[in-house]
Order: C-alpha cells, then structure tokens, then sequence
C-alpha cells in the first residue's frame, strides 16, 4: 500500500514507540494524527514535523475522543493506516499481597480498559472510517496494527491485570482480521519484547545494562525505531493479515 497522500493517526502517539513510529510514517508520505493525552509533548511533535501532522488530545477510553481524532484524520486525507500503540498506568502486584489482600478489581478493571478496550475502540471506529474509502488497486481500503506485548503470552509475576490485556489484544487480531476481510481493511499486531523508552525514566546505559542480558539475541534492549520499521512495513505490505509478530530478540519471559 502505497502511503503518499493518504492519513494515519497513532494513538500514544508522543511515547517512545508511537514517535517513531509517526516519524516514520510521514517519512513514507504519510499525513498524521498524533492521538495522545500528553499535549505538550505531542504539540511540540507536530511543530516539529510540519503540516503534514496534526496533535489531537485523545483520551482512547472516550468514544467521542476517538471520533474527534478520526475525524481531524480524515481532514487531512483517506485514512488508510491506523496505529494503537498507547500506554498507561499498569501496577505491578501480585494477586494476593503479603498481607493477603487481593488485587484491587477497579484496577485490574482499568488496566483492561485502556488497553484492550481501548484498543477494540480505536480499531472498530477506525475501521468504520477505513471502510468508506475508495479500494486502491489491490482491493485494499486501510491497515489497523494493534500493539501487545510478550507479556500476553508469558506474564511476568504482578502483570495479572497487563497480562490479561495484552493478551485479550492477541486473542481479537484473527478475529478481527476475519471480520473486516470483506471490506478490504487488514488487522496486524506487533508484540513487543523488551524494548528502551523514555518510560523507563533512566539513562539508555543504565537500562541496557541492567535488562539487555536477558534477550538472547542480540543481548540488549530493542530500540523504538525497530518498532516503527515493522509497524510501516506492516502497512505497505499487503500481504501480512490477520498475524502476530513477537519482535523480542527470541526473549522469553521465564519465571524465575
């Protein structure tokens, strides 16, 4: 799919991920909404790159916040390629804790709705949007890449509630790529390893040295421009369809 003209958002879009990735995206032609809550980062994203991208304020556990954003998309040309790579507040802590008392339901309940609720959001009514445009010469209307983690696959201890998100976002790509095969809209999922981000809120060094070992190849953490590359072969490839790719380095999470 050839990404001249045509428009993209990416919801967490001012994190270490969604930057590059909306980086990328207007590299390859693309025009795009940066669909954040963090307005000045994503203010001064969009300063950066030009008119060729816009900064929506976007709250993706709000509907009517999605729409607003889709919308502003659709300004700026056919949406073809939606990206949902946001992040959240996610506790680390057991289900029983040493006292005995069980993880609090309102937040697990939250967790799960930022991100697989959140996620199911912005691809349905993305999609809704996708739908009405003309096919390109392949057939193809738009592409929808979710985002997940290894961490749905093996969750590390104190991840119930990340866990079980993640994992939900695994288990509806098929499904949702089956649904929306008729139409001509593709639904890819990217699950990262463990990859460096300014949320780790420490030097890249520090990092590296202390969680890069445990990837067994190459032993370091992934770089968010390695997220972004897939992410935009993902869209041009119009072959890749209804398929979760792990980008981890073979990294298993093991219980240790």
């Amino acid at each position: 799919m050839d990404l001249s003209g045509a428009s993209a958002i990416v919801t967490g879009g001012t994190g270490g991920f969604g930057e590059a990735t909306v980086r990328r995206l207007v590299g390859a032609g693309a025009k795009v909404v940066i669909a954040d809550v963090a307005e000045d980062r994503g203010k001064a994203l969009a300063d950066d790159l030009g008119e060729s991208v816009r900064f929506v304020r976007t709250d993706v556990t709000s509907e009517e916040s999605v729409q607003d954003a889709l919308a502003v998309a659709s300004e700026l040309g056919p949406l073809r390629v939606a990206v949902i790579v946001h992040g959240g507040p996610a506790a680390a802590a057991r289900i029983l804790n040493r006292e005995g008392q069980p993880y609090p339901v309102d937040t697990f309940r939250r967790t799960v709705e930022i991100f697989l609720t959140g996620t199911f959001t912005v691809l349905s009514r993305a999609a809704a949007v996708m739908a009405q445009n003309e096919p390109l010469d392949s057939g193809q209307r738009g592409v929808v890449i979710t985002t997940a983690s290894i961490a749905g696959y093996e969750g590390q201890v104190g991840q119930s509630d990340y866990s079980a998100a993640k994992g939900g976002v695994i288990g509806m790509n098929l499904t949702a790529a089956r649904d929306l095969a008729p139409v001509g809209i593709r639904v890819m999922c990217i699950a990262p390893g463990t990859f460096f981000t300014p949320a780790y809120r420490m030097e890249e060094a520090e990092a590296q040295a202390k969680w890069g070992p445990g990837v067994p190849n190459p032993k370091r953490m992934g770089r968010a421009d390695e997220y972004a590359r897939l992410a935009l072969h993902i869209a041009e490839n119009d072959y890749l369809n209804g398929e979760v790719i792990r980008i981890d380095g073979a990294q298993r999470f093991n219980l240790k």
